[in-house]
């Protein structure tokens, strides 16, 4: 029987972004909101940590609805505000506390009353110096503890924000690094406030480290990684169940904790959906698009935020770019179609594609739809530019040879013809393939070879040693000075093809491990061995009430010209990889939610559509997958140095 396939004892569904946000505004900020009148408007004090938290769930708008007038930064000189009442939510740490009392002590405190909310637990230190301060505890008007220590990426992505993770936890020196336990100690941390949040109980597992292993082989910091953060975070809820009165006592979900080991292709690999390359290609940092039009004579440079209140981004942002700009042919010719003004507008480039300059045009011309139509040519003029990207690396040469190298495929000959005929490849995209060939076939990587690659790729030793780090994340290459292997932790999953597969866009083949790992735990045939309980769940009789989710075939213009890697297969009966943006609240949901969390940082392949959303369709359980970090192929690059 499939675990947790019964139906959930769980309230009434709320997303996990949702749940945050009310979190955040109603629990916080609506609790200590006096009135509507000028005199009611408080401060909103925060710390570089906490910005991020309330930004991720909440638009100003929304803190502005709570009585919020102005919001500050906590290390940051601010004006005193005597008259108005200040909503700390800071970090529980021994600088945010000095600094608050610093604010509120005296006989002239930065504000006239202060409500404490703080992201993670107060120690009874900290607490016990709070409580010294008697002209502070007479201003004092709340204390509380929201446990809220994570960054919602998605409806059903999360980042614990540490950016460091990798190179700390996976470095070469990181078993003598004392930077390694206070690390795991945060991440299990802040992993822990997910579930206060969300107020489930899970029931944790973790990828086990190799008892055959020896230190040489692989530090025990690195082969520990996933055993010491579940032993940290059990801790952690232990305390919370004991303490908080709505906390569940008895296990709610699952929960499954890996690390950047597990997959080693998903980091590197070209993933073909519109939010992956926009954040690929374009250099997007965060969710910021910068970019530039010309209006009459002068270029105007423009930002824009590619979120989830943009309703062409939410549907896009997981379709394949050919499947996209298929998309945004058709919503231009139906705006066409439905709008005269625009028809003739459109007239003479009837039957072609809109172009970015068309868009301009219309925007100028029917100013009463600028809002509409300015969001349809943002998406518009990203796409062409993403065209003209892939056009210019050459990408569908360089995608179906690391599609086929993430199956266990391809060879080297392939590899070299490709740089032959590519001399203009640049070092990113070199390297990205020669990563995603180690893993593949790291027996073909000694010594010898190694500088055979660096002189036919033309790779110094700096760049090749980005290959040779793939040892740190368990790859066993041969070594470098003996002939013998670094060898790997344990044995990484494999990737097989899939049968649904076939019916899919050029060189969306690719899926990451992880969905076959989840769908082993969903089906309660995940190896104990391999991946063993932290505590072992009492057996509780489920009904297995879950079905595949329902196919939607993805309508085809046939009269648009594809672009050579914009092709499917001839049948179309099967979704594949390519499936229209749904959210868990629409997927029918009925058991217990799977969190995924991986230590090291995880990737948009990941975090969308094609682990998450998909098998929350495919199970019929909300699959929610957090991180260290979300990171960009460039950036593990960066890391790799």
């Amino acid at each position: 029987m499939a675990e947790g396939s019964g139906p959930s004892a769980r309230a009434p569904y709320k997303s996990f972004r949702h749940s945050t946000r009310e979190r955040l505004l109603k629990e916080m900020l609506h609790s200590v909101k006096s009135g509507d009148s000028p005199n009611d408007w408080k401060v909103l004090v925060i710390d570089e940590l906490t910005v991020r938290v309330m930004s991720s769930s909440c638009k100003m708008a929304d803190i502005t609805d709570e009585g919020i007038s102005l919001v500050e930064d906590l290390n940051k000189k601010r004006q005193p505000m005597p008259t108005l009442e200040a909503v700390y939510f800071v970090r529980a740490t021994n600088e945010s506390i000095t600094k608050i009392i610093s604010d509120m002590s005296g006989k002239f405190p930065l504000y006239k009353r202060a409500y404490i909310f703080l992201s993670s637990s107060l120690t009874p230190d900290l607490l016990n110096i709070i409580k010294s301060e008697k002209t502070v505890i007479q201003r004092l008007a709340a204390l509380k503890e929201m446990n809220l220590e994570y960054i919602t990426i998605d409806s059903q992505g999360f980042v614990t924000d540490n950016a460091m993770a990798l190179e700390q936890l996976f470095g070469e020196n990181s078993d003598t690094s004392s930077d390694y336990e206070a690390m795991i100690d945060t991440i299990g941390t802040r992993l822990a406030t997910v579930f206060v949040s969300l107020k489930e109980y899970p029931s944790v597992r973790f990828r086990a480290p190799n008892a055959q292993s020896s230190e040489d082989e692989l530090p025990a910091a690195r082969n520990l990684l996933s055993a010491k953060v579940a032993a940290v975070l059990s801790e952690r809820l232990a305390k919370y169940k004991s303490a908080l009165a709505d906390f569940p006592k008895s296990e709610t979900c699952d929960l499954l904790i890996l690390d950047r080991s597990v997959d080693t292709v998903a980091p590197f690999i070209h993933e073909w959906t519109y939010d992956a390359m926009c954040h690929d290609l374009l250099g997007i940092e965060g969710n910021k698009y910068v970019y530039e039009i010309t209006t009459g004579d002068k270029l105007e440079r423009k930002e824009v935020l590619l979120e989830e209140h943009d309703p062409i981004w939410v549907e896009l942002r997981h379709l394949h770019i050919a499947e996209a700009n298929l998309k945004l042919t058709d919503k231009m010719n139906q705006f066409g179609s439905k709008n005269k003004a625009a028809q003739i507008r459109l007239g003479a480039k009837e039957g072609q594609d809109i172009s970015t300059r068309d868009m301009q045009k219309l925007v100028q011309a029917l100013p009463q739809f600028r809002e509409q139509l300015d969001k349809l040519s943002l998406h518009i003029q990203i796409a062409t530019v993403l065209n003209e990207k892939i056009s210019e690396q050459s990408l569908s040469d360089i995608a179906a040879l690391e599609q086929d190298f993430a199956f266990g495929g391809g060879s080297s000959k392939e590899l070299v013809r490709l740089f032959n005929i590519k001399p203009d490849m640049s070092l990113e995209n070199k390297l990205r393939l020669l990563l995603i060939y180690a893993s593949a076939h790291p027996d073909k990587l000694d010594a010898i070879k190694r500088q055979q690659w660096m002189k036919l790729a033309k790779l110094g030793e700096t760049d090749m040693n980005i290959i040779n780090n793939l040892r740190f994340l368990g790859v066993p290459l041969l070594d470098k000075h003996s002939g013998g292997f670094f060898k790997s932790s344990r044995k990484a999953p494999s990737r097989k093809e899939k049968k649904e597969d076939i019916d899919t866009w050029d060189f969306s083949r690719f899926y990451p491990v992880i969905e076959d790992i989840v769908g082993a735990l969903h089906k309660g045939e995940l190896s104990k061995e391999d991946f063993p309980f932290v505590k072992e769940p009492v057996p509780i009789s489920m009904r297995n009430t879950s079905t595949p989710a329902t196919s939607h075939k993805v309508p085809q213009s046939m009269r648009t010209r594809k672009s050579t890697w914009a092709t499917k297969n001839a049948t179309d009966d099967n979704p594949g990889r390519c499936f229209v943006s749904e959210t868990a609240s629409s997927a029918n949901v009925e058991g217990k939610r799977i969190f995924v969390f991986i230590i090291g940082g995880t990737t948009r392949v990941e975090v969308c559509l094609k682990a998450m959303h998909k098998l929350t369709l495919k199970l019929r359980r909300e699959v929610i997958l957090g991180s260290t970090s979300l990171d960009e192929p460039h950036q593990y690059l960066e890391v790799a140095y």
